[in-house]
């Protein structure tokens, strides 16, 4: 009875640990697949890709998506827009979630609850070059401690099921000094199962050229797929990162806030050799009052209304009168009044 009693149990784990390996595997075999399809990627952004506006780049061709960034001090402590932020619907298919902070407990700590919500994987942000951010030590500013960097990824890695990537930047600055190529073997060498870089230093922010180059020279010391991101404005742009750096795909961050339509640009580029023309000005309206109501319907009146500002003088250009149109429309608090100015400027429009 000994021997069968001590037999239960580590049957058990045995049976545990294959399972969980099984898991492991296959979220790994699915991200790998869904890098070879030479994806363009949603960048993580606070406050734009939250669910409603994550569902608007599936429907132009987004294959990956991430939700915005959440601060893992956040996210265990109960706060709620922390949690709102890992909260995924039903059609969120291939969404990861990426959390940031500067301490490597509490990273593994919160992977493992953002695992919960059962993401495509999780991502770590150490790019972020926001002063508030990356000089506290999260984002960024992980980058000027490279082995504490490596180290808090292996943490990760070890106390999650899913994969784990992650994003950063080519260095902290000066230019002169550009850890990425080394940094990407010894993530790869952590476990780390993807990786995107943002061809900038934390220094640079967003001023400056991208310099594909280094993501090309970081992909060519791993076998890990590489992600290029920074400066992906058009669907060419797409296509020569990919073709200069031989990356996996691109990640587009702020051209996608006001030009969603950029995925299927992309995609239809990339996949089939087809440069598509650009969104017809109904086109432009339509996505505008789409946006409109899917935010009002998640958000209220008048939060939805005012979140979706930021897109709409991208959405609503080269239209008719466009920058009076905006003008209306920022002064605008309710559904039912932006949707009125968007109908008379469908109506000159037509």
């Amino acid at each position: 009875m000994a021997d069968v009693g001590a037999a239960g149990p580590r049957s058990g784990l045995g049976a545990n640990f294959c399972y969980l390996l099984r898991v492991v595997s296959k979220r790994l075999e699915e991200l790998r697949a869904a890098y070879a399809s030479r994806p363009v990627i949603v960048a993580p952004m606070e406050d734009v890709t939250d669910v409603v506006f994550r569902r608007l780049c599936r429907k132009y061709g987004a294959r990956v998506c991430m939700t915005e960034f959440v601060n893992v001090e956040g996210l265990l402590r109960g706060c709620r827009n922390a949690r709102r932020k890992i909260a995924l619907a039903p059609d969120d298919v291939q969404t990861a979630i990426q959390i940031y902070g500067s301490d490597p407990t509490r990273l593994a700590e919160a992977a493992r609850f953002a695992e919960e919500a059962e993401p495509f994987f999780i991502d770590i942000n150490c790019g972020c070059w926001v002063p508030k951010i990356a000089g506290r030590g999260a984002g960024a500013g992980w980058l000027r401690d490279p082995t504490a960097m490596v180290a808090m990824a292996k943490l990760v890695v070890g106390n999650v099921s899913l994969p784990v990537t992650v994003k950063t930047r080519i260095g902290y600055g000066p230019e002169s000094h550009m850890p990425i190529v080394d940094l990407a073997r010894r993530l790869e060498d952590a476990g780390v199962a993807a990786l995107t870089i943002h061809c900038r230093t934390a220094a640079m922010g967003h001023s400056g050229a991208a310099d594909w180059s280094w993501a090309a020279r970081a992909r060519e010391v791993v076998s890990i797929p590489v992600i290029v991101n920074g400066d992906v404005k058009t669907a060419a742009d797409a296509k020569r990162a990919i073709d200069e750096t031989g990356c996996a795909g691109v990640m587009v961050g702020r051209r996608a806030i006001e030009h969603p339509w950029i995925f299927r640009e992309a995609h239809a580029l990339l996949d089939d050799g087809v440069e598509i023309a650009l969104p017809t000005n109904e086109e432009r309206i339509a996505l505008a009052r789409e946006h409109l109501i899917a935010n009002v319907a998640a958000r209220g009146e008048p939060y939805g209304v005012r979140v979706t500002r930021r897109h709409l003088s991208g959405y609503l250009r080269g239209v008719h009168a466009a920058a009076s149109l905006r003008q209306r429309l920022n002064l605008c608090d309710s559904l039912e009044g932006c949707l009125a100015i968007l109908d008379g400027a469908e109506q000159r429009a037509a």
